[in-house]
């Protein structure tokens, strides 16, 4: 038996806990790493670049060689023949898996900004292999998931502005994702409806609580001043609150 090592004293520092299973430390370098605390081993992710820390073909990954490949095609007037082959797409479906791995986590901690740039990055993938792949199957195999990735990366940049007291920039996000995924050509494929209608539920739920969540305006906490106060019969308090929203709306122009 070849000599191995034993990782359960590794383990048994970090024992496992479903509900606190992630965390982000530094490298000997001093990069970002985040290790995520599985029941049975500790998984590692580069926080940048592909996750795994390969560099496919050079470069940082097999989409930016593809992009590359294309950029180049483009350019020599070539276009026309450039195509992505079936090992090509196998190559750029694994990496994508890589990327959801680490995009889930990085939703799971509140890592905004990382959720959005690794499922806008998986979205190009989408993108790539729908226009390009020579086979129709794997032109189809990913635009099931479509609707899961868009709603992720509008929550995350929904959150965002949340987090920047932009409440109506949040909500108009939640709304153009809602259209969008609404939008998305009909598939014949039950993986497709599912997340389809799981991403809207999703969407609707979260618009509903922002709405309930957020601060009110200062016009709209009179208005509510002003409707407790008619129901109450405070008419000469409901009086003053006309004048003060009256001077709100004019001060607003509207």
């Amino acid at each position: 038996m070849s000599h191995t090592h034993d990782l359960r004293d590794l383990l048994e520092s970090w024992p496992f806990d479903p509900s606190d299973d992630v965390r982000i430390i530094r490298g000997s370098d001093g990069r970002q790493i985040m290790q995520v605390r599985l029941p049975l081993g500790i998984e590692q992710y580069e926080m940048d670049g592909r996750p795994d820390g390969l560099r496919p073909h050079g470069m940082e990954s097999a989409l930016e060689f593809q992009l590359a490949r294309l950029a180049k095609a483009k350019a020599e007037g070539r276009e026309a023949a450039f195509a992505l082959d079936a090992e090509d797409c196998v190559e750029l479906f694994n990496e994508g898996v890589l990327y959801y791995y680490r995009y889930v986590r990085c939703f799971q901690i509140k890592d905004w900004p990382r959720t959005v740039r690794d499922t806008a990055r998986n979205l190009r993938v989408f993108d790539l292999v729908k226009r390009y792949a020579e086979r129709e199957e794997d032109r189809l195999q990913l635009e099931q998931w479509r609707p899961y990735v868009l709603r992720m990366n509008a929550v995350a940049r929904a959150m965002m502005a949340v987090e920047e007291h932009r409440f109506e920039e949040a909500m108009k996000i939640i709304g153009e994702a809602a259209a969008n995924i609404e939008s998305l050509e009909e598939m014949d494929n039950p993986t497709f409806k599912f997340e389809r209608e799981r991403s809207l539920t999703a969407l609707r739920e979260l618009a509903q609580q922002l709405e309930r969540d957020r601060p009110l305006t200062e016009l709209e906490r009179l208005q509510r001043e002003l409707q407790k106060a008619i129901e109450s019969e405070q008419f000469e308090r409901a009086a003053r609150l006309r004048d003060r929203i009256k001077a709100l709306r004019s001060a607003a122009g509207t």
